[in-house]
């Protein structure tokens, strides 16, 4: 018996789609990586229960935070994206956190850096508040490991992992501890047009970025050589990719699902050697108006393929694809861990 719902929330499910693709099903991915991060630092005495921690975040890590201290006995202090829905917002108060909600903005980017510099103004007036950085510290990829067994102990052979890079603690963690423990492991990252983690900060989405995993900032824990294969995809693209999950296989998941989808779906065209687990970080629920209600308007899934691009300046949308090779970062993406935002 679990206790605490964190535990339970947390738990992922492995969920066949047909031959050869697996969803990892989380109900809110961050929860193990929150919680184990926050008991990190409990038992170092970074962070005394009564503390308060503070961090930024587009919505799914909030809710983690905010369940990590709950259990903890922790003060959760979030500045939060413009994209935080208010079923999130209602959640955080009532689980005792502090909402700060970025001013509306059609400029993911800015939202980003507004979040960024008013952490440091609350830094400023409180210095025993704590910084989580879930962007930059790596305790944040120590939650992963019992997801990394879980897959190891389930699926058999060669893997390929699929999902949204974001802070790049989970798909990097997933697959450092798989070929650590000498499985073939091939990691497939997931972007939004618009972000300069992997370079395609120059190239506009009309809709939106899709928040959560991409950046208009350097991340200090997405470790780019660790990267086989990057696919770059548009809202569009990734409205098709969750219509068609939640139509074939009654999956109801996030847009960043919907876009790992699309991509596994076509790398497994490609490696008839593999297995293909493709992340699934939350569920369809925040994204009910702007994706599922609009499904008849919505590119029909088996149209849909990506450009084939040998260099960054050829990326185009709706949707494009790189054999990254476990290449280092582009210039624009490379950080100081020591001095990151």
């Amino acid at each position: 018996m679990d206790d605490h719902v964190s535990q339970a929330i947390g738990r992922p499910d492995l969920v066949r789609l047909g031959s050869r693709l697996i969803c990892l099903r989380f109900e809110t991915m961050k929860v193990l990586s929150a919680d184990a991060a926050v008991e990190q630092l409990l038992k170092r005495g970074v962070v005394r229960p009564g503390d308060t921690v503070v961090d930024s975040s587009s919505g799914i890590y909030a809710i983690a935070l905010a369940l990590a201290c709950h259990r903890h006995g922790l003060t959760c202090h979030i500045v939060g994206s413009t994209t935080i829905d208010r079923t999130t917002a209602i959640q955080l108060e009532l689980l005792g956190a502090r909402l700060e909600q970025m001013p509306p903005s059609s400029d993911l980017g800015l939202d980003q850096n507004r979040r960024v510099a008013r952490v440091r103004e609350l830094l400023a007036a409180n210095p025993r508040h704590h910084w989580m950085r879930q962007y930059h510290d790596d305790v944040h990829r120590l939650g992963y490991r019992a997801v990394a067994r879980l897959i190891a102990e389930e699926v058999d052979g060669p893997l390929t992992l699929v999902g949204g890079v974001g802070s790049g603690a989970s798909t990097g963690a997933l697959a450092t501890y798989l070929r650590g423990w000498g499985r073939p492991t091939t990691l497939v990252g997931v972007q939004p047009f618009g972000s300069v983690t992997f370079g395609s900060d120059h190239v506009a989405d009309p809709d939106i970025i899709i928040a959560g995993i991409g950046s208009s900032i350097p991340f200090g824990n997405v470790d780019h050589t660790l990267y086989d294969t990057i696919h770059w995809i548009g809202f569009a693209a990734a409205q098709s990719g969750s219509i068609e999950l939640l139509r074939r296989h009654a999956v109801f998941a996030g847009l960043s699902t919907g876009a790992g989808y699309l991509a596994a779906c076509w790398e497994r065209r490609l490696a008839a050697d593999t297995t293909l687990i493709v992340i699934g970080a939350d569920t369809g629920t925040r994204y009910v108006d702007s994706v599922f209600a609009r499904h008849r308007e919505a590119e029909p899934f088996p149209s849909l393929s990506p450009r084939a691009a040998t260099r960054l300046d050829e990326l185009t949308l709706p949707w494009s694809r790189m054999n990254w090779r476990r290449a280092a970062a582009p210039v624009r993406a490379r950080c100081d861990r020591d001095v990151a935002s």
